[in-house]
């Protein structure tokens, strides 16, 4: 879902690079309540794979492509701060090393895979993790799919609002809004896949890494009942 230069107009570029800057400046103030020591590692493995998957991608539009996000997988495994540091560490790399995005669009791109995509997918998660955690492993799948497919879908989404506050009128709106969603709702899919198999890989055998299951509300009082 990379948008490159001259997608959006500059006033438009400069509000979303200012709504990005905002934004990461609060992921970097919570990250810290986060991380530990021990976590701190995954972060970086997290960014690793991300970075790996988002290097995939194919046209959707002139100037736009398609890819997988990683804003669910991100705040399920390390949570929606950290997360968010990480995709937008990803998509800086990405822009100026790889070409891949915009600079003056990196603002759009981090405001919708970063911090939409993060916010989205926690959420969601968040919301259905009563629900299903306590079913196991296939309860955490379902919860890590529905989080990532929302996730992509509303990045994408908020990609169809920047178009249409200041985007290049050559291609029309409505033809803008069909491809985006039509192909983040595939995209999602898989990237839902993809989220599920990673995340209950790594919450059956260190569970303690997984943000998602460590600050889970009934398990932080059982793990108190059981201190000594």
């Amino acid at each position: 879902m990379h948008m490159s230069d001259g997608i959006i107009d500059a006033p438009t570029s400069a509000l979303f690079w200012a709504v990005a800057i905002v934004g990461i400046g609060v992921a970097i103030w919570r990250a810290r309540t986060e991380l530990t020591e021990r976590t701190a590692p995954m972060a970086g493995l997290v960014a690793a794979f991300i970075f790996a998957v988002q290097m995939i991608n194919f046209p959707i539009l002139p100037g736009v492509s398609g890819h997988l996000l990683g804003g669910g997988l991100a705040a399920i495994l390390v949570g929606p701060y950290t997360g968010a540091l990480c995709i937008a560490i990803v998509l800086t790399v990405q822009s100026l090393l790889f070409a891949d995005g915009g600079l003056t669009a990196l603002g759009a791109n981090i405001t919708n895979m970063a911090l939409v995509g993060t916010a989205v997918g926690y959420a969601v998660a968040v919301a259905l993790r009563r629900l299903l955690v306590r079913r196991g492993d296939a309860g955490i799948g379902v919860l890590s799919f529905f989080s990532a497919w929302c996730a992509t879908v509303l990045a994408a989404s908020m990609f169809v609002v920047e178009y249409a506050i200041g985007g290049d009128a050559v291609t029309s709106l409505h033809t803008v809004a069909a491809y985006m969603f039509g192909t983040h709702a595939l995209i999602g899919v898989g990237e839902g896949i993809i989220t599920a198999f990673t995340v209950v890989a790594v919450g059956r055998t260190r569970p303690d890494l997984v943000y998602l299951l460590r600050s889970e509300p009934d398990r932080t009082r059982t793990t108190g009942a059981m201190s000594p």
